[in-house]
């Protein structure tokens, strides 16, 4: 009896050791590499990874990678814009400014409190295919596009790599609307 139960006990900690090493490798499976591939090829960072200075002039900041517009940046008010299609960015390329208001990159990372983590699958699904946070809330603001044509197969894929990319606990700022009279 007891050989049984140190057996159920070694077999339950090799589960478990499959199961932490499969999800610090990314989970290394096809799912999460078509994930990244599609993460990547739809540019993602470009928006949801503030730059930084670096010797060729900006880039990534791969310390804060999908952790969208950092919570310490201090923007002065967005510009005066004249009438019609402009907009401002700021430097970082996380911050926009126009008819809208002001929209911030969000927080793709895997962290449960700011970031994806406490979303699910299907939310995320149906946030990029209705525009709407979380499927269902407040629209989603340029410059964020909305992926009605995308399969569910591979925003789900995209889900499952944004769930494998570390957590950084980073509190984007909420949208502000745009200033009374504007459209």
């Amino acid at each position: 009896m007891r050989s049984s139960v140190v057996s159920l006990c070694a077999a339950m900690a090799l589960v478990g050791l499959v199961w932490v090493i499969s999800a610090a490798d990314g989970g290394n499976n096809e799912v999460v590499r078509r994930g990244r591939y599609l993460v990547e090829f739809a540019g993602c960072s470009e928006c949801h990874t503030p730059l930084k200075m670096g010797p060729n002039g900006p880039e990534e900041d791969t310390e804060r990678l999908f952790s969208g517009h950092p919570q310490d940046a201090i923007l002065p008010p967005p510009p005066e814009l004249p009438p019609g299609p402009w907009n401002a960015i700021t430097g970082g390329m996380t911050a926009w400014a126009g008819p809208w208001g002001i929209s911030y990159g969000s927080n793709l990372t895997s962290d449960p409190d700011t970031g994806l983590g406490a979303w699910d699958r299907d939310q995320f699904v149906a946030a990029l295919k209705t525009g709407q946070h979380l499927g269902m809330g407040r629209d989603i603001l340029p410059p964020m596009p909305h992926y009605r044509t995308v399969t569910d197969e591979d925003l789900e894929a995209m889900f499952a790599y944004f769930m494998t990319v570390p957590p950084i606990k980073n509190e984007v700022p909420d949208p502000v609307p745009p200033a009374s009279g504007a459209p």
